[in-house]
């Protein structure tokens, strides 16, 4: 954690200096009578360019460019940085023409969705080695599965058992929806303990109705609800690590063809 803590600070620290030289030169164009907009938008463009190579060396991670936490240190430093310039450039949090707004709102969600997944990818892998459950992301549905599966057989057997069906009731009523398939995305998202809370009130609400027979029975049921519940933070967080990309590049793509035909507008106006 301190470490994390001292590389965001870097990644700050870098930002503001790199800023600061770059005003001062904005600074000195405008004392001189010359375009600081013009020099400006070009950095922030060389800025964006800089910053959609991080994607392209990921893909080419056979040819030694560097390490990937390099590449990554300065990827979040050129983000920091293009926010900076972008407000330098426009003078303004956000314009007044149509066409700069949606070029705004491209960049803001670009930003937006890039420090969510820089956040997500420091904080969520953590979270999931303090969960004590170990699970390849792709065989969730099978153990989900397997869990609903074992559930429902040490139903029937309390059924058998006890020759009495209250537990048997209980599932159908309630914990069969917990064990169809994950829950409490968002919760586990958010780093709540909602999804634990559940299976705990589960156990209280229907064990006053049980003989000591049937709370034996119970006991396993909720040992593999809390397990489920495990596999469930790994679905949540584990998706959200694999697909926040599909939302961040798309909008790269987006943010940088809008950049490139600005480019060439303001160019072709100015001749």
């Amino acid at each position: 954690m301190a470490a994390s803590r001292v590389r965001i600070l870097m990644i700050v620290l870098a930002s503001g200096v790199i800023f600061d030289l770059l005003l001062l030169e904005s600074e000195n164009i405008n004392i001189g009578l010359g375009s600081a907009a013009e020099l400006t938008g070009y950095w922030l463009f060389g800025v964006l360019v800089f910053l959609t190579l991080f994607n392209l060396r990921k893909r080419l991670s056979m040819i030694p460019l560097g390490p990937a936490s390099i590449w990554l240190a300065l990827h979040t430093v050129g983000g920091v940085l293009a926010l900076a310039l972008f407000w330098l450039h426009t003078e303004s949090i956000w314009p007044t023409g149509v066409y700069e707004q949606v070029l705004v709102m491209l960049f803001y969600a670009t930003v937006a969705s890039g420090i969510f997944g820089y956040v997500a990818q420091k904080i969520y892998p953590p979270r999931l080695t303090q969960s004590g459950v170990e699970v390849i992301y792709e065989r969730i549905p099978d153990h989900v599965f397997e869990i609903r599966d074992e559930v429902e057989a040490l139903v029937l057997q309390c059924t058998e058992d006890t020759r009495v069906d209250t537990l048997g009731r209980h599932y159908l009523d309630t914990m069969s929806w917990f064990f169809r398939k994950p829950r409490f995305f968002l919760s586990h998202m958010v780093g709540s303990q909602m999804g634990r809370q559940w299976v705990r009130q589960q156990d209280a609400n229907v064990r006053r109705y049980l003989n000591d027979a049937e709370a034996e029975f119970l006991d396993k049921m909720t040992e593999l609800a809390m397990l489920k519940n495990g596999i469930d933070l790994h679905y949540a967080l584990q998706s959200i690590m694999k697909r926040w990309l599909l939302i961040h590049l798309p909008l790269t793509a987006a943010l940088m063809t809008l950049s490139v035909w600005h480019l060439l507008v303001v160019n072709v106006y100015a001749l």
